[in-house]
């Protein structure tokens, strides 16, 4: 049953457009990245499903303030093109400071592209 509403959840997040805040350091091409997080040697994208859920980021961080510019993208796009982009085991937090509100898609097969998942061994094409 908890699968079925993961997938469900996944499903809905892949079609979702999102906001993700740039953060201060320069993206794979160049342009201001993505803010993320480490968290056990893996990097997540953070990614808001609101303006609102941003700003309980914001306050959360003390950091109200601050003006967050953002880019709004698509879940799937995230998951798919960003994730294995960044170069090292990468997720995506979703609402991070909204505690079990807030959703986290870790880069395991059947969330990330198989390249980027860890548990996949590129070499031999199997699960790890």
């Amino acid at each position: 049953m908890r699968r079925r509403e993961f997938a469900a959840l996944l499903g809905e997040f892949r079609r979702t457009p999102v906001l993700v805040p740039l953060g201060d350091g320069p993206g794979p091409e160049g342009e201001r990245g993505f803010l993320t997080a480490d968290l056990g040697g893996i990097r997540f994208i953070l990614a808001f499903s609101d303006e609102q859920a941003l700003a309980r980021y914001a306050v959360a961080r003390g950091q109200a303030a601050r003006e967050w510019t953002y880019q709004t993208v698509l879940g799937a796009r995230l998951l798919d093109v960003a994730v294995p982009a960044a170069g090292v085991p990468c997720g995506v937090a979703l609402d991070c400071a909204d505690g079990e509100e807030g959703m986290v898609f870790p880069p395991v097969r059947g969330i990330v592209p198989d390249g980027a998942a860890l548990d996949f061994d590129a070499e031999t094409g199997d699960a790890k």
